[in-house]
């Protein structure tokens, strides 16, 4: 091989020279560039993947949106489980009173029976417990004894008419006054009113065991008055006498719950209100009289027949007599005249209104003697309050 070949000599030269001439070219470029900021090297996973690394501004630019548009949905979805809430409540309300109005409707035919729906025969029977109580206790008496006596006016009261109703279901149904009663309409049967009736009494045992002995002993005396004066309509001219003991049966209960004993006065208050119950009971009697006569049924209203206001005028007058020495002997003082005076208005009144014996009149004069009572009731309390405890 020839030792001096141009060709391989200039291609050498060509390679050697290659380095040199490009550090030189880099070199010049750099210095003839001026330099502007200083770029912040990336990291490593942004190196990595240069398309996520030009993303990321975006993303970040648009993260107040995303987090707006996040707060938005967490609202909705927070409203919509309100709603939600909201409506499952308001469903467990309807469904609750929807509930009560079913209870309601097959309890309406008991509480009629009971005369729940009718208070005008609870306050002709409180008001002389009423008068018992304040004038055994000489005032107001122990707020228990009151409650007991008040709660069992309502439950021997709805007892009463419960048996009442069992007596007369024969009768009833043929009365226009008492054809829709619910033992006379078939709504109630006779099994179930004789039910309720033991449940009453029941619930009025548990009351009366709440006091003492010798008034649990007089509640048996009640019990029986109250369960028999119906069944007397078809034997004597004379229940409404049985009526006025058994309404007035609760003066010398309450007397005994109060101070231990019946003393005379609680039997004078038992005689007026047999008296005034007999009265009242009359006027009752005579809006069904043409019916009762028809259909075989006695009462004072037939029993007295055209003396009947002469009658009610001799009862009315005998009770308030009664009232007046009761009032006397407990010395109520110018409160308890005041009553009498008020009573004796009323019940002339009672005897103007019925003088042409009109049905309606004769039951508004029965009412009425709801005022009588309640009169005489605040003229115990007000001339105790008066008078004071006596030495």
């Amino acid at each position: 091989m020839a030792p001096g070949n141009p060709a391989v000599t200039k291609s050498a030269a060509g390679k050697s020279a290659a380095p040199g001439t490009g550090t030189a070219a880099a070199s010049a470029a750099a210095k003839s560039t001026p330099t502007a900021t200083t770029t912040q090297p990336l990291p490593a996973r942004e190196q990595a993947n240069p398309q996520a690394a030009s993303a990321a501004p975006a993303r970040t630019a648009a993260r107040p949106t995303d987090n707006a548009s996040a707060r938005g949905n967490e609202r909705t979805a927070t409203n919509r489980v309100d709603n939600a809430t909201r409506d499952n409540y308001n469903d467990k309300i309807a469904n609750l009173l929807a509930t009560l109005s079913t209870w309601r409707q097959r309890a309406d035919p008991y509480l009629r029976l009971c005369r729940l729906d009718r208070p005008i025969g609870f306050l002709l029977l409180l008001w002389p417990t009423w008068w018992a109580l304040w004038a055994a206790a000489e005032g107001l008496p122990p707020l228990g004894l009151l409650l007991i006596f008040t709660l069992g006016v309502i439950v021997m009261r709805s007892a009463g008419c419960v048996i009442n109703d069992y007596a007369d279901r024969w009768l009833d149904s043929q009365v226009k006054r008492t054809r829709h009663r619910p033992l006379a309409t078939g709504e109630v049967t006779p099994r179930q009113a004789l039910a309720l009736f033991a449940g009453l009494l029941l619930a009025a045992l548990l009351l009366v065991l709440m006091t003492n002995p010798l008034t649990i002993k007089l509640s048996v005396v009640g019990a029986f008055l109250a369960a028999t004066y119906p069944f007397l309509k078809r034997h004597t001219h004379l229940p409404q006498i049985w009526l006025g003991m058994a309404f007035g049966w609760a003066i010398p209960m309450a007397f005994a719950a109060v101070t231990g004993q019946v003393p005379k006065l609680a039997w004078l208050l038992f005689l007026a209100n047999i008296l005034w119950a007999t009265a009242y009971d009359t006027y009752y009697a005579m809006v069904d009289r043409d019916d009762d006569i028809r259909m075989g049924s006695k009462s004072t209203a037939i029993l007295f027949a055209d003396m009947d206001l002469v009658a009610i005028a001799m009862l009315q007058g005998t009770f308030l007599l009664a009232m007046y020495f009761a009032g006397q002997q407990l010395q109520l003082g110018w409160p308890w005249s005041a009553a009498l005076v008020i009573a004796i208005a009323l019940v002339a009144s009672q005897l103007w209104r019925t003088r042409h014996r009109d049905r309606e009149a004769c039951f508004k004069a029965f009412l009425a003697n709801n005022w009588v009572g309640m009169v005489l009731f605040l003229g115990v309390a007000i001339g105790m309050y008066l008078r004071g405890p006596v030495a």
